[in-house]
C-alpha cells in the first residue's frame, strides 16, 4: 500500500495534537468547575461536614503525597461514574493541590 505525502502529512499532523494534548498544561479554571459540580456535595455528604472543602484539610485525611491525589481523584471518577477524561482528573488533580494540598509535582 503506498501512501500519498498529504496522507502521510495529515496522519504525522494529527499524531502531533494528539501527543500535544496529552502534555498540556492543566486547566485550572477547568478543574475548580469540576470540583464544584461534581465533588464538593458528594464530599460533604460523605464527610459529614457542612463545608464539602473541609475533606481535603482534614488531619486524618489519606491524601500524602501528589501520587495518592491523583490516585483518589481516578478512584472517584471510577467508583462514582463521574465519566471525566483523563485530562479532567489532571485538572481536577492540579487544581485541588494549587488550592488545598502544595505538594511538589
Amino acid at each position: 500500500m503506498k501512501l500519498k505525502f498529504a496522507q502521510v502529512l495529515a496522519v504525522t499532523l494529527s499524531w502531533g495534537v494528539l501527543a500535544s494534548h496529552a502534555y498540556a498544561a492543566p486547566d485550572l479554571t477547568n478543574g475548580k468547575q469540576i470540583d464544584q459540580q461534581k465533588c464538593y456535595a458528594c464530599h460533604a455528604k460523605k464527610s459529614g461536614f457542612s463545608n464539602g472543602d473541609m475533606i481535603y484539610t482534614r488531619s486524618d485525611g489519606k491524601v500524602k503525597s501528589i501520587s495518592d491525589l491523583k490516585k483518589m481523584v481516578g478512584l472517584c471518577n471510577t467508583e462514582l461514574r463521574l465519566d471525566l477524561f483523563p485530562e479532567d482528573e489532571a485538572d481536577v488533580v492540579a487544581f485541588l493541590n494549587q488550592q488545598f494540598y502544595k505538594f511538589k509535582p
